[in-house]
């Protein structure tokens, strides 16, 4: 199954879990399911769509990335406008992060309004093909326009959480009849299962992005080396700064979790990646 393929059957659920939210509420309030949706919808796309809008200033301005010109990172902004060009992407502004901790991300509405940012740390911990793997990766994310996925997963999740409260709160209903009992089990599950769903779809949408940047670089192996450094990079020297709402940007989560806090992960596991890295090497190589 393709990644987009899996995606769209993900939002799928997730507009079917949102369909139950509102019928369970409707049951339980007295209230038109049209009626109790489409405020929280219009409150939500407002919300999210705002932040959609603005990311890359927001994202910017909360790890104090500093946009950079070619005269004063020659190499890199080079390196980002030849992969973009392999992408067939216009060349996206670069900016780097002045922090120590290895990472990358990618931000921006659409490939027309795109950021490319580095760490200071990747730049002095990678080697000019893993940081090629890297950005690849990043530019991998523009060109599929993942942002946009996400906002919109983020959409039917705010109003699943929005039209969950306002219900077990200002529910008319009997709640101990057979259908009330139904009804509050779906408003306590379907929430808790669109966050794994939201989940799932921002993990699918990385291994999406590592096979499309490495056929962007055209080095699947660099890539996996990268993955590796930065993995143990995050593991012994966290993120201590910053808003781990915004860790499904990053190409490895700079934010640590343990034991079941992984469960809530917005990346797969590093090694699992590494080793479709291997596998579309190999296919390359044939």
């Amino acid at each position: 199954m393709s990644g987009l393929t899996r995606t769209a059957l993900l939002m799928g659920l997730l507009t079917t879990m949102l369909l139950l939210v509102g019928v369970a509420a409707s049951y339980l309030t007295g209230i038109p399911m049209a009626q109790t949706l489409g405020f929280f919808v219009v409150l939500s796309i407002i919300m999210n769509l705002s932040m959609y809008w603005y990311a890359d200033r927001w994202v910017l301005s909360i790890y104090r990335a500093k946009l950079v010109g070619e005269a004063e990172q020659p190499e890199l902004h080079a390196m980002v406008e030849r992969l973009a060009a392999n992408a067939g992407l216009p060349k996206p502004k670069v900016a780097i992060v002045p922090v120590d901790v290895p990472n990358a991300f990618a931000t921006g509405r659409s490939p027309s309004h795109a950021v490319v940012a580095v760490t200071r740390g990747a730049l002095n911990l990678l080697n000019d093909d893993e940081l090629e793997g890297v950005l690849g990766h990043e530019l991998s994310h523009i060109k599929n326009h993942d942002m946009l996925v996400n906002t919109m997963a983020a959409i039917i999740g705010a109003v699943i959480t929005y039209v969950t409260y306002f219900t077990m709160f200002s529910g008319r209903r009997d709640r101990d009849s057979g259908g009330g009992l139904l009804a509050l089990l779906l408003l306590l599950i379907v929430p808790f299962a669109a966050t794994l769903v939201r989940l799932s779809i921002s993990r699918g949408r990385e291994y999406a992005a590592d096979e499309d940047g490495a056929k962007i670089s055209r080095k699947p192996l660099s890539l996996a080396n990268a993955l590796r450094k930065l993995e143990t990079a995050a593991k012994n020297s966290p993120l201590r700064q910053g808003n781990p709402s915004t860790a499904h940007l990053f190409i490895v989560n700079p934010f640590r979790g343990t034991g079941i806090a992984n469960l809530f992960s917005t990346h797969p596991p590093t090694q699992e990646r590494i080793a479709r890295l291997e596998r579309i090497a190999e296919t390359m190589r044939t």
